[in-house]
């Protein structure tokens, strides 16, 4: 028992756009049975409104809260999980900062074991996990003219 069977590819805030290919390329390995991926992109509207692009912005500590969140979530489940498997359960995070456009992605995991259920569980988990702790705040940009923030993490 114990966190050897897992492994954080990385887990970052990039400036620099992110894509779930790069993500799946980093954990797919020969004795992986599973690769699960979670791509969360802008879309062009909220509540009823029409978006036209959206900021983040990361609090200063949320570079290490990012590693934090990946790290606390694989201390859980290495705790619970066959530390002697063939195949570790490889992370990839990372959460864009800065303008993004319609479409481009913001927040993208994967999440690599020998099995699904487990790939699933954790990417899941890993999902939410970032999205309700690390400290970032989306500024919208509306059609309209108007400008929303919307408060995320912690």
């Amino acid at each position: 028992m114990g966190t050897e069977a897992y492994e954080v590819v990385r887990a970052v805030l990039s400036a620099d756009p992110i894509s779930v290919d790069q993500a799946i390329a980093a954990v797919e390995s020969d004795t992986a049975g599973a690769v699960v991926s979670f791509s969360g992109v802008v879309r062009n509207h909220d509540g009823g409104k029409a978006v036209q692009r959206l900021s983040y912005s990361a609090h200063p500590t949320a570079h290490q809260v990012m590693a934090d969140v990946v790290a606390r979530l694989v201390a859980e489940q290495g705790a619970e999980g066959d530390a002697g498997a063939e195949q570790p359960v490889r992370i990839w995070a990372a959460h864009r900062i800065g303008m993004l456009e319609i479409g481009d992605p913001a927040l993208v995991c994967a999440v690599s074991a020998a099995h699904r259920g487990q790939a699933f569980a954790v990417c899941s988990e890993l999902v939410d996990r970032i999205k309700e702790q690390v400290p970032i705040w989306k500024e919208q940009f509306f059609s309209d003219g108007t400008v929303e923030w919307v408060g995320a993490g912690g």
